[in-house]
């Protein structure tokens, strides 16, 4: 069983309420295939002004986490070794330690803790 999945929220440059309904099944799909982990692509917002489905993406994962659908989530900025949540996620999905994404600040990805 694969427990690591990605989807990419960016496919087809969909407005944001798009891009946040399709997390918002992506979740509970992971969920169901009983993966623990799920990579978003939400890119990073190439005007400058931090990207508006980054921005969704990770207000609606603060939301899933506070009423307890999700474990919780790692921006990418913040998916380094150095990091406590890091680490504990490797414990819940050893796969992730391969991820291309690891040590690289890329603000382009979440990892969500199903």
């Amino acid at each position: 069983m694969n427990t690591l999945r990605e989807v990419n929220l960016e496919l087809g440059m969909p407005y944001v309420a798009d891009a946040l309904r399709r997390l918002t099944f992506e979740v509970h799909h992971s969920q169901d295939l009983g993966c623990t982990v799920l990579k978003i692509i939400h890119g990073y917002g190439s005007s400058g002004k931090g990207g508006k489905i980054r921005l969704a993406a990770r207000e609606r994962l603060e939301f899933l986490q506070r009423k307890g659908a999700i474990r919780g989530f790692i921006p990418g900025e913040k998916f380094s070794i150095f990091e406590e949540a890091t680490r504990k996620a490797f414990l819940v999905c050893p796969e992730l330690r391969k991820d291309r994404d690891l040590e690289r600040s890329n603000n382009g990805v979440t990892f969500i803790l199903l």
